[in-house]
C-alpha cells in the first residue's frame, strides 16, 4: 500500500508539471520567424495545449479512474500556475492577479504532494483541499468578484505595487511555514480533527512546533490574508481576517480538548511553555 501511494505522490508531481509546462508555449516566439503565429493565435495555441494535455489524461488512465482523478486535479492545476505565469509576466494589468493564481494553485497541488511524502497513510483526493468546505469556496468566489468589479471600474486600484510585494512575502512565508509543520509532524499531521488517538500518535514539540503549537494553521492564516493583499482587495481583506481568525479560534478550542486528553500533562506543560502563534488566540485552558 506505502509503495501505491508514493506512486501518487510521483504521479501528482508528474502531471503539475506537464500542465504548467502551457508557460512554455510562448518560447516558440523566440524563433522570429514563429512570432507573428503567437501573436496571431496565442489563445487557440493555448487551447490546444489544455485540449491535447485533458486528452493524454484520459487515455492513459482509462481504466484507472483514482489515478484518473489525480492526474486531472493535478495537471489543472499545474495549469492554472502556468496560465498564471503567463499573465505575471504579460504587459497587462492582471500582473499581480497571476501571483495570485500562481500562489493559490500552488497551494492545493503542494498539500497534496506534502501530504504524499509526509503522511501517505492519510493520502486522499480531499487532501488536495479543493472541497475543503462551503464557506471557503463562498470566500475565495466572493475575493475573485470583488477584483472583477474593481478591476473593471478602478484598474489602477489593482497596481498598488508595495500591498503586492507585502501579499506575495506574506503568502510565501505562510506557505513555508505550513510545508515545515508538515515536514516536522509527518505523520502526526493530518487536514482533519482527530477524534480519536491512533497508533503511533505522538505529541510534536520540536522544529516550528518550539514556536508555534499550531504552526500550520498560522502559516494558512497569513497566507489567506496575504492573497488579498496580492489582489488589493480591501472589503475580502477585512473579512478574510475575521472569518480566518474566528475559524482558527473555534478550530484550535475544539482541537486542543481533544490534544488534552491524548496527552494530558504531557500537552498541558506544552500549552504553557509555547503559545497559539495567532493573535489573541489562547487555545482551551483546562487545570489538570
Amino acid at each position: 500500500m506505502a509503495s501505491q501511494l508514493i506512486r501518487e505522490g510521483k504521479i501528482s508531481l508528474l502531471y503539475f508539471l506537464i500542465g504548467a509546462g502551457i508557460c512554455c508555449v510562448p518560447s516558440i516566439s523566440w524563433n522570429k520567424s514563429m512570432q507573428y503565429v503567437w501573436l496571431d493565435s496565442w489563445k487557440y495555441l493555448l487551447g490546444i495545449y489544455t485540449i491535447v494535455f485533458h486528452t493524454i489524461v484520459s487515455l492513459v488512465y482509462i481504466s484507472d479512474n483514482r489515478m484518473y482523478q489525480i492526474a486531472l486535479r493535478s495537471g489543472s492545476l499545474g495549469l492554472c500556475f502556468g496560465l498564471g505565469v503567463l499573465l505575471s509576466i504579460a504587459d497587462t494589468t492582471l500582473v499581480y492577479f497571476g501571483w495570485y493564481v500562481m500562489v493559490l494553485s500552488f497551494f492545493h497541488w503542494s498539500e497534496y504532494f506534502m501530504t504524499a511524502v509526509t503522511n501517505p497513510r492519510s493520502l486522499s483526493l480531499e487532501s488536495f483541499l479543493l472541497d475543503h468546505s462551503r464557506e471557503y469556496k463562498l470566500a475565495v468566489v466572493s475575493s475573485w468578484i470583488e477584483y472583477t468589479l474593481e478591476w473593471v471600474l478602478f484598474p489602477e486600484m489593482k497596481l498598488l505595487r508595495w500591498f503586492c510585494y507585502v501579499g506575495l512575502v506574506m503568502v510565501i512565508g505562510g506557505e513555508i511555514l505550513r510545508k515545515c509543520s508538515m515536514y516536522t509532524a509527518r505523520s502526526n499531521f493530518n487536514h482533519y480533527i482527530q477524534y480519536i488517538k491512533q497508533d503511533g500518535h505522538t505529541l510534536v514539540t520540536r522544529g516550528v512546533y518550539s514556536l508555534f503549537r499550531h504552526p500550520a494553521y498560522v502559516g494558512w492564516f497569513y497566507w489567506s490574508i496575504g492573497t488579498q493583499l496580492i489582489l488589493c482587495n480591501p472589503f475580502c481583506l477585512v473579512g478574510f481576517t475575521i472569518v480566518s481568525w474566528r475559524f482558527f479560534q473555534e478550530r484550535i478550542h475544539e482541537e486542543e480538548i481533544y490534544l488534552l486528553n491524548f496527552f494530558g500533562e504531557e500537552y498541558f506543560n506544552y500549552q504553557k511553555k509555547v503559545g497559539t502563534g495567532l493573535p489573541f488566540i489562547n487555545g482551551y485552558r483546562r487545570e489538570l
